[in-house]
């Protein structure tokens, strides 16, 4: 085999996520493959970071009342390979406060907790992850 044949395929994506505080407490997910971590999806065409992360709220929680808590935002990259394509991702993370607390999960995850700050750093599977949380939780205290 030549060169050629052995190049993967390479997209990039991007999607937004949501670290979601509810008096104190975190939302986690956990997803098919078995990892923790926060809610996130793609973005649509002609949407922005934030209605994204938003809607992906909605659509994995069932949770619809939120509010981006303002002058937070971080991005973290990393890649994966799937189905012999190299994805190139990239996560907008945003804030946000909600007072519900019932979560009706989409088929896209098998599991949720509500942590303290503290649990969801140690539940986090991923380190761009806990650095998202700890961005976020500096952010929340010094608001």
């Amino acid at each position: 085999m030549n060169m050629e044949q052995h190049r993967l395929a390479y997209v990039m994506e991007t999607s937004c996520g949501l670290v979601l505080v509810n008096y104190d407490m975190l939302l986690l997910l956990q997803y098919p493959q078995g990892h923790w971590d926060f809610v996130k999806g793609h973005v649509e065409q002609d949407e922005s970071f934030e209605d994204t992360a938003l809607r992906e709220l909605g659509e994995e929680t069932g949770i619809a009342s939120a509010t981006l808590i303002p002058n937070f935002q971080r991005r973290t990259q990393y890649e994966f390979t799937h189905k012999g394509e190299i994805i190139h991702k990239e996560v907008h993370w945003f804030l946000a406060e909600t007072d519900e607390m019932i979560v009706k999960l989409s088929n896209e995850h098998i599991g949720f907790l509500w942590l303290s700050w503290n649990d969801a750093m140690q539940q986090l599977t991923f380190d761009n992850s806990k650095n998202v949380l700890a961005a976020a939780k500096e952010h929340y205290e010094n608001r």
